[in-house]
């Protein structure tokens, strides 16, 4: 059965599914709970009653030309919508719903239009046809905000829009918005509650959580905080009253006061056992609790069972094992960490508690402000993806840094880090334990997300490196370097290290051993000053005292301080980013320091590629062409409705039917072994093969390497080019991707390909080309024309599901123009796509 879980505008859950007969009772029940008003905007008259006929036909649907959708929220059925073809082959159907009035204007109308949508064009419908009173101004704002193509016509008292099915440009755009906004609105609640409730501290005061109670309360949480527990309320926090559930209270039956009375808690941090998880999911389900925080660790069969529970009861869960989740702005610490770092403007996310610690640990440790911080633990629901979300728009984030230990669904990762990170830097570790079914290694999946912005480090130490720098320091215009030090082998050293890591060095300089810190300070601003930098490196060695230290001195505060302090008033005053390598200290507050070179020209490297992918346009994906055909019959007529033209070729074998081949073309042919016909350097192809006796003896030296009768493609020759390969691959975790890179053996052997999602503006294709090792031997050849190839090939793969790999190989880039020599794919029934359909929870 096709059903999903989805978001609701507020950022609430519920279930969409396709309807069945036992539904008949539940939608008598909805109907019965419509207004009167309701039931006269959907049906055109008051309709108080379902006739009995009429309820067996909305039940009964065959799911192809009438299919219909209901609303669930737990038992109770809140919506439902619906097609039915307008005919017998009719390519139109006309679409309806209704949603109960406690859920209108909560995106239920705009959900269910987009899973009918998708579920008709695979009926085969293209049109739906809508009719609508002119009063029913919501219902009418659901299709006209769609982002579809939608044509009004008012005649007799109706409006009748009229639109196609298939998803526009504008469509996926409002649909992306609006999956944007509901999944932020659902992490609010959670990061931001309005009031907490703690599962499971027990009255002893020990375990985690009493710990999470605890340090709610000395975080300074303003809201109310709710301590549900049998026996009683933490004996050092004897004014939090304790109830043994959320239920609301009978006062007749003379109940004590119920954490629900005082209105819905957002979020629930359970702390209990395995075994009391069932007990404590109904009783916040029934309170209506909108997010839990799962500290407990569960077993996979008890993470299924919570999400099915969750999912059910329309909540969100962050968990289980999750270490907890802080944030700055609401002074929340539901954490296990009694301390947090400083407040600041980085925020930071994790999946395991271990790593959560270690995360925390070093932030406090370089004394960086974090905003916000999440533990997701085993990731049953809430994910990055959902936190990109909302730190996307969150005003209280500057810099995102994340630590994945594994991805739930890499393409919508990647969708949306390329715009979160047009806003905001997205620095992220990957632990590699997998890329959730992907078939690419892990250069293709860190090209793929370095594409999208993301700034991928190796170790914890550089994910801090680069997130202090981004969060301290303005961006850089380009990539030249200055570097200033008081020592000559270190400014030798940066400047080599700046060279090794991709930059220019600019103007540098070393003012000696014996300078002061108002020297070396001038120094630094005459360098950030200068036409040729764009950054500024500082270097700085502890002068030789020239005393004694006392001893309450360090070396640290009595030689490098007034250094540092003299630097501090340069910094400030700089629009130009500068960091330092304190050789014995810390630098400045406000100035990235770093332990070694090494570390602070490697975070700026990575810090000035982001600069350069900012100023690169994104480009614009050209119009699809118009004789393009998905549903082409074969792959050779499939390319050539994208425009992309195979040089022909024959198969043959024997002497006399190869040079009968070769005739038919009048003009020099290869002779190509079929099985390997790329192998020159096996002996396999012959080149510039011209009449009769010469395609005879060309076959025959073929014959004997390759044995007696050995079948050879025949196909004319072309002008001379620059070999190149592309692949395409519909990727399970990462969908449709497009590969490209020189061809050869060596090439191969190295793994000298880049990679890039498609479909493919004309700058992510002229990128493309330009990023293998390789690239430079392309200097004569027609980029322009491989780019272009590239765009055709991109769309293709983005809209032919059906095509699992192609393999372009190889491709001749002429000095003027590209030829398409031999093309192999494969043609499957089309697989779901991830991150592709309408919106829903995975």
């Amino acid at each position: 059965m096709r059903g999903a879980d989805v978001l609701l505008a507020d950022g609430a859950t519920v279930h969409l599914r396709q309807i069945t007969p036992e539904d008949g009772e539940a939608v008598v029940a909805m109907h019965s709970r419509f207004s009167e008003r309701t039931r006269y905007l959907r049906y055109f008259s008051p309709y108080p009653r379902i006739p009995a006929r009429d309820l067996h036909r909305f039940v009964n649907v065959d799911h192809v030309d009438r299919e219909a959708f209901v609303v669930a929220a737990g038992e109770r059925l809140v919506a439902v919508g619906r097609y039915e073809r307008l005919g017998e082959g009719a390519h139109e159907a006309e679409v309806a719903f209704v949603v109960e009035d406690a859920y209108q204007g909560r995106g239920v109308g705009s959900v269910l239009l987009e899973h009918l949508a998708a579920a008709a064009a695979e009926a085969g419908i293209t049109r739906f046809v809508a009719e609508v009173l002119p009063e029913n101004g919501a219902m009418l704002r659901v299709f006209t905000d769609a982002g579809y193509e939608v044509t009004r016509r008012y005649a007799d008292g109706v409006v009748t829009l009229t639109f196609p099915v298939a998803p526009t440009e504008k469509s996926r755009a409002v649909q992306a918005e609006r999956e944007r906004r509901t999944e932020s609105r659902s992490v609010a609640r959670l990061l931001r509650p309005a009031s907490v409730a703690v599962y499971g501290a027990s009255a002893s005061g020990r375990g985690v959580g009493a710990a999470v109670l605890a340090h709610l309360r000395s975080g300074g949480f303003t809201g109310p905080i709710h301590h549900v527990h049998p026996e009683g309320p933490l004996r050092s926090l004897t004014e939090l009253v304790a109830a043994p559930d959320m239920a609301v209270p009978d006062p007749a039956a003379g109940d004590a006061a119920r954490p629900s009375s005082a209105g819905p808690v957002d979020l629930a941090v359970v702390a209990t056992p395995p075994a009391a998880l069932p007990e404590v999911l109904a009783d916040a389900a029934a309170a209506g609790v909108h997010g839990l925080l799962v500290l407990t660790e569960l077993d996979p069969a008890q993470r299924q069972r919570l999400l099915r529970a969750v999912r059910a009861a329309g909540m969100r869960v962050l968990g289980p094992g999750s270490l907890g989740i802080a944030d700055n702005a609401a002074r929340l610490n539901a954490t296990l960490v009694p301390r947090l770092p400083l407040p600041g403007r980085v925020s930071l996310f994790c999946h395991s508690g271990t790593l959560g610690l270690l995360l925390l640990a070093e932030a406090d440790r370089r004394a960086l402000g974090v905003a916000s911080f999440v533990s997701a633990g085993r990731r049953a629901d809430v994910s990055g993806n959902d936190l990109l979300q909302f730190w996307a728009g969150d005003p209280e984030t500057d810099v995102i840094a994340m630590y994945l230990e594994s991805f739930g669904n890499p393409r919508k990762f990647a969708r949306i880090a390329r715009g979160v990170g047009r806003h905001k830097p997205i620095v992220m570790l990957a632990g590699h334990t997998g890329h959730g079914g992907s078939s690419l290694d892990d250069a293709a999946m860190q090209a793929l997300r370095a594409h999208s912005g993301v700034i991928e480090v190796g170790t914890v130490g550089e994910l801090f490196d680069v997130a202090q720098l981004l969060a301290a320091q303005p961006l850089p215009a380009g990539d030249r370097i200055g570097v200033v030090s008081n020592a000559f082998a270190l400014a030798a050293l940066a400047s080599a290290e700046i060279r090794a890591a991709g930059l220019r060095v600019g103007r540098s300089g070393a003012v000696g051993p014996a300078a002061g810190p108002a020297e070396f300070a001038a120094a630094v601003h005459a360098a950030l000053h200068s036409d040729d930098t764009d950054a500024v490196v500082v270097v700085v060695a502890p002068p030789l005292p020239t005393g004694p230290l006392s001893a309450d001195q360090s070396t640290e505060t009595a030689l490098i301080g007034p250094y540092a302090d003299a630097l501090g008033e340069v910094v400030r005053e700089s629009d130009k980013p500068v960091l330092a390598s304190f050789l014995a200290g810390r630098g400045p507050a406000g100035l990235p320091s770093y332990r070694s070179i090494e570390e602070a020209v490697r975070a700026l490297a990575h810090v000035t590629r982001r600069a350069t992918w900012l100023r690169t346009p994104a480009g614009t994906l050209p119009p699809v062409p118009e004789t393009a055909d998905p549903a082409a019959p074969t792959l050779e007529a499939l390319l050539a409705s994208y425009g992309v033209d195979v040089v022909p070729s024959i198969r043959a074998r024997g002497a006399e039917r190869v040079a009968a081949a070769a005739a038919g073309y009048g003009t020099p042919v290869a002779l190509k072994v079929a099985d390997r016909p790329n192998r020159i350097d096996l002996g396999a192809v012959r080149l510039n093969v011209s009449g009769p006796g010469e395609v005879r003896r060309a076959y025959a030296d073929l014959e004997q390497l390759f044995g007696a009768d050995v079948e050879v493609l025949v196909q004319p020759m072309v002008a001379p080019g620059v070999a190149c390969v592309i692949e395409v691959v519909d990727d399970p975790s990462f969908g449709p991707v497009v590969g490209f890179g020189l061809a050869g053996p060596v090439t191969e052997l190295v793994g000298d390909r880049a990679w890039r999602a498609a479909p493919l503006t004309g700058t992510d294709a002229a990128a493309l080309v330009r990023a293998p090792k390789a690239a430079p031997l392309l200097a004569a050849a027609d980029a322009d024309a491989i780019a272009a190839l590239l765009v055709r090939l991109g769309q293709l793969a983005a809209d032919t599901p059906r095509l699992r790999r192609l393999v372009v190989n190889p491709v001749l880039v002429h000095a003027t123009g590209v030829s398409v020599l031999h093309a192999l794919g494969e043609l499957t029934a089309p697989a779901p796509r991830p991150d592709t359909g309408p919106r829903q929870l995975r």
